[in-house]
C-alpha cells in the first residue's frame, strides 16, 4: 500500500474548525491513489467509489465529492499549491526558511454544490471551462461569466487575479465586464514579480497592459481599463450607476488608506469585497460579504509607532527619518499652506490663527508671479533647508558641545551636522543630482499649486542660468534661538509657534475681496506620482547628507515613504488562489449564505503557517423604533426614495410619520444642515428648500452632475418617550 493511504501524525493544520477534515483528506486521497493503480486513470465519477477498498470510519460522501472532481483542474487551488509548492522549493534550495514537515491539506469543500453534477464520460476535459463544469456544472460555470466585478490595483495581486479570472472565465460573458483601475505605470522592477508585464511593456499604464494580457489569455474577456485614483475625486467615472451595475470588488492595493474609501463604497451599495495582502512571505485574505460578515473598516490595526518631533526636525540618524521629514515639508509647503490660503479667502473667520503668517507668506511676502519667481523661492528654501538652519543648530550646539555630564553632545544616536553648498552638478552615490532635482521638482510643484506652467528636467541651460542670478542673502546665526533636544521640549515649541502672531503678518493681509476667484490647489501627496517622489527623493537626500547618513535612490525611497515591502510570487499565488475560491462561494452559494462558508486566511510561508478561520460577523447596534427592537449593523440604512427631491422640511415630517422620530440634528460629511439650535430664521429658509441645494447651499460646492444619493447622518429622538435612538446612515435619492 502506499504511504498516502497509510494514516500518519504528520498532517499540518490549516483549518481549526475542520480538526479530522486532514485526517480525511489523506484517507480520500489514498482511494484516488489506489484507483490509479488499480484502473490506470483518475477516477470518473462517484460511482467509482465502490471500485476501491474502503475502511471503517471513511467519510464515503467525501470520498464521492473527491472521486467527481478527480478529473478537474481549477486555477484557484493550482494557484494556491503552486505558491506553497514554490516556495517548498525556493526553501530547498536556498536552505532559508522552515519546510512542512509531512503532509498539507486544503479544501474548500464548501463551494461544492449540495447536488453533485452527473459527469458519467467526462474523460477529456480539453475544453476551457470542463473542469469547473465536472465540480459545478454548466449553470454555475456561466454565472461566473457574466459577473461584473471591478478590480482596484493591477500591480502583483492585480495581476495574479487577472489571470486566475481569465482561467475562470469571470466576465467573459459578452454582457459582462471587468473594470480596472491603477494610475502607475510599468517599472523594470516590477518585471520580477507582476507576471504579466514585459520589457516592451515598461513605461505602459500598468491597467492597460495587464488587461491586453488577460484577454491574449482569454480573449472572450471583456476589459475596461482606467488610470484613475479611486478616491472622491474621480466620482464622474466612478459614479452611483457605475456601482449599481457591479457584482462585487476585489482590492489589489498597496495601503489601508484607499482599502477604507474601497470599503466605504462596497457599504454603501451593498456590494462583496474580496481582500488580500502580500507582506514577504506572510499574506492575508478577507471576504466581505453583505450583511454577512463585518466590513473592512469595521477593525483596524493600532497605529505605528512615530518617529519623535525631535529627531526628525534636529537629530535624524536614519534614511527613514530623512524621508519623513521631507515627507512633512512636502505637506506642509504643497498642502496644508494651500489649504489654508483657501480657507482664509473663502471664509477668514475660520481660519486657525497659526496659520495667519504662512497665509501672509502665500499671498503677499513669497507669492510667485512667475515661474522664474517659483525657481527663485525654491533656491531660497534650499539655501534656508540645507545650509541657514543647519549653521543656526551648529551655532547652539557645536561639535565640541559637552552636556551636563561632561558627556559629548553630539554621540550616540545624534549625529553632528554639516551644511551641504549649492553645486546643481554634485552627486551622491547613487548618481543622483539632489540639489538639482530639488530645485526642479520643487519649482514645478508651488508652479502647479499657483497655476503657473512649470519646465522640464531637461531645460538644465535654463536652470544653471537662472539659478546664478540669484543673489543669495547672508545668513549670521542668532543667539537666543531655542532648539528642542526632547520631544517635551518640542510639543512646547510647537504651542509657542502657533500662538506668534506678528501683528505686521495681520496688516499685510490683503482682504478676500480683493482676490476674488483666486484660489490655489493644494497637492496631496502620491508616492506614485514620480514628480511627488523626485522632490521627496532629493529632499531626503539632501537632509541625510547634512547628517552623514547614506542616501537613497527613488525606487528605494518610494518603498520606505509608501512602506512596501517588495511582493513575491509565492505569497501573491497564494492568496489570489485563496481569495478566488471565495468567490466561488459568493457567486454558487445562495445568499446570504451562513457566515461560516466563507475564510479568512492568515498565512506565512516561511515558517510555514497557514490558518483558515471563519469571518467575524457585524456589529450590531440595538434601537427602538415604533415600540419594535431592531438590531441594524453597519451594512444597514434608511433608505429615503420617494421619488423627488424633497425639502428639509418634508424630509423632518417623513420621519416623524414614518419612524416617530423626532430629528434634532441633520448632517452631511462635515456640514451641519439643521439643528434644533440653530437661528429661527435660517431653519425656515432652509426647510423650504429641497434637500440637494441644502447641501449645495451649505457646503459651498456643486454636487457632481451624475450623483443620485446623498449619505445623511440623524441625530435624534422618539417623539412619545424623548429617549435617543441611535439609528444608522441615511441613503436619501434626490436625482431619477
Amino acid at each position: 500500500m502506499s504511504v498516502i493511504s497509510e494514516p500518519v501524525e504528520d498532517l499540518m493544520m490549516t483549518d481549526f474548525a475542520k480538526f479530522d477534515m486532514p485526517q480525511k483528506l489523506h484517507s480520500a486521497f489514498g482511494a484516488v491513489r489506489a484507483f490509479v493503480d488499480d484502473n490506470g486513470g483518475l477516477p470518473l465519477s462517484e460511482d467509482d467509489v465502490a471500485k476501491v477498498k474502503t475502511n471503517e470510519g471513511d467519510d464515503l460522501d467525501l470520498f464521492k465529492k473527491m472521486f467527481s472532481g478527480a478529473r478537474a483542474v481549477l486555477s484557484p487551488m493550482c494557484a494556491f499549491i503552486g505558491g506553497v509548492a514554490g516556495q517548498e522549493c525556493l526553501k530547498a534550495l536556498s536552505k532559508k526558511f522552515t519546510p512542512i514537515k509531512g503532509f498539507m491539506y486544503i479544501d474548500a469543500i464548501e463551494c461544492l454544490p449540495d447536488e453533485l453534477p452527473k459527469t458519467e464520460g467526462a474523460v477529456n476535459l480539453s475544453p476551457r471551462y470542463d473542469s469547473q463544469s465536472l465540480i459545478f456544472g454548466p449553470e454555475l460555470t456561466e454565472r461566473l461569466t457574466k459577473l461584473n466585478y471591478f478590480l482596484v490595483g493591477a500591480g502583483a495581486i492585480g495581476c495574479e487575479m487577472l489571470k486566475n479570472w481569465a482561467l475562470m472565465g469571470v466576465g467573459c460573458n459578452p454582457t459582462a465586464t471587468i473594470t480596472i483601475t491603477d494610475m502607475d505605470r510599468i517599472e523594470k522592477s516590477n518585471l520580477s514579480r507582476q507576471f504579466l508585464f514585459r520589457n516592451k511593456d515598461i513605461g505602459e499604464f500598468k491597467s492597460t497592459s495587464a488587461g491586453k494580457a488577460a484577454q491574449a489569455i482569454n480573449p472572450s474577456m471583456n476589459i475596461v481599463a482606467h488610470q484613475l485614483k479611486l478616491d472622491k475625486t474621480t466620482t464622474a467615472t466612478f459614479s452611483d450607476e457605475f456601482y449599481s451595475g457591479l457584482s462585487g470588488v476585489c482590492t489589489a492595493l498597496d495601503n489601508v488608506e484607499a482599502r477604507l474609501f474601497v470599503d466605504q463604497q462596497c457599504v454603501f451599495y451593498q456590494l462583496p469585497m474580496l481582500e488580500s495582502g502580500t507582506l514577504g512571505t506572510k499574506g492575508n485574505t478577507q471576504v466581505v460579504v453583505p450583511h454577512v460578515t463585518e466590513n473592512y473598516g469595521a477593525t483596524r490595526d493600532p497605529p505605528e509607532k512615530s518617529i519623535p518631533v525631535c529627531t526628525l526636525k534636529n537629530f535624524p540618524n536614519q534614511i527613514a527619518h530623512t524621508l519623513q521629514w521631507a515627507r512633512d515639508h512636502f505637506e506642509g509647503v504643497f498642502s496644508q499652506a494651500p489649504e489654508d490660503v483657501n480657507v482664509y479667502l473663502q471664509s477668514p473667520s475660520d481660519l486657525k490663527t497659526e496659520s495667519i503668517s504662512t497665509v501672509e507668506k502665500f499671498l503677499v511676502s513669497q507669492r510667485p508671479r512667475t515661474y522664474e519667481d517659483c525657481v527663485r523661492l525654491t533656491r531660497l528654501a534650499y539655501q534656508d533647508l540645507f545650509c541657514n538652519q543647519i549653521s543656526q543648530l551648529l551655532h547652539n550646539f557645536p561639535p565640541d558641545q559637552l552636556t551636563s555630564t561632561g558627556q559629548p553632545f553630539w554621540s550616540g544616536s545624534k549625529r553632528c551636522p554639516s551644511t551641504v553648498p549649492f553645486d546643481l552638478d554634485k552627486t551622491c552615490e547613487q548618481g543622483l543630482r539632489n540639489a538639482f532635482n530639488f530645485v526642479v521638482s520643487g519649482s514645478n510643484l508651488l508652479a502647479s499649486v499657483y497655476g503657473i506652467n512649470g519646465k522640464s528636467l531637461s531645460d538644465e541651460e535654463y536652470f544653471k542660468a537662472l539659478v546664478e542670478e540669484i543673489i543669495i542673502p547672508d545668513f549670521t546665526p542668532s543667539d537666543g534661538v531655542k532648539i528642542a533636544t526632547t520631544q517635551e521640549e518640542a510639543d512646547a515649541e510647537n504651542n509657542k509657534e502657533s500662538g506668534d502672531v506678528s501683528a505686521e503678518s495681520i496688516e499685510n493681509l490683503p482682504k478676500p475681496s480683493e482676490l476674488a476667484g483666486f484660489r490655489l490647489t493644494p497637492i496631496e501627496f502620491d508616492k506614485d506620482i514620480d514628480l511627488h517622489m523626485q522632490f521627496i527623493t532629493a529632499c531626503s537626500n539632501l537632509r541625510a547628507l547634512n547628517y552623514q547618513i547614506p542616501t537613497e535612490d527613488l525606487h528605494v525611497s518610494r518603498g520606505i515613504v509608501g512602506r512596501i515591502i517588495p511582493a513575491i510570487a509565492t505569497t501573491t499565488a497564494m492568496v489570489t488562489g485563496l481569495i478566488c475560491l471565495e468567490l466561488y462561494k459568493i457567486t454558487f452559494l445562495p445568499q446570504p449564505a451562513k457566515i461560516d462558508v466563507f475564510k479568512s486566511a492568515f498565512c506565512n510561508l516561511a515558517i510555514p503557517f497557514i490558518t483558515l478561520s471563519e469571518p467575524t460577523a457585524p456589529a450590531s447596534t440595538k434601537c427602538i423604533v415604533k415600540g419594535k427592537e431592531w438590531n441594524w449593523t453597519a451594512w444597514d440604512s434608511i433608505a429615503v426614495d420617494l421619488g423627488k427631491d424633497i425639502t428639509l422640511g418634508e424630509f423632518l415630517d417623513y420621519f416623524k410619520e414614518k419612524y416617530n422620530l423626532e430629528v434634532s440634528m441633520l448632517s452631511q460629511g462635515v456640514s451641519i444642515l439643521y439643528s434644533f439650535f440653530a437661528n429661527a430664521a435660517k431653519v425656515k429658509q432652509r426647510k423650504a428648500m429641497p434637500l440637494s441645494e441644502v447641501c449645495a447651499s451649505v457646503g459651498k460646492t456643486e454636487l457632481p452632475e451624475n450623483q443620485m444619493y446623498l449619505v445623511f447622518e440623524v441625530i435624534c429622538n422618539d417623539i412619545e418617550t424623548d429617549e435617543d435612538v441611535e439609528i444608522p446612515f441615511v441613503k436619501y435619492r434626490f436625482k431619477f
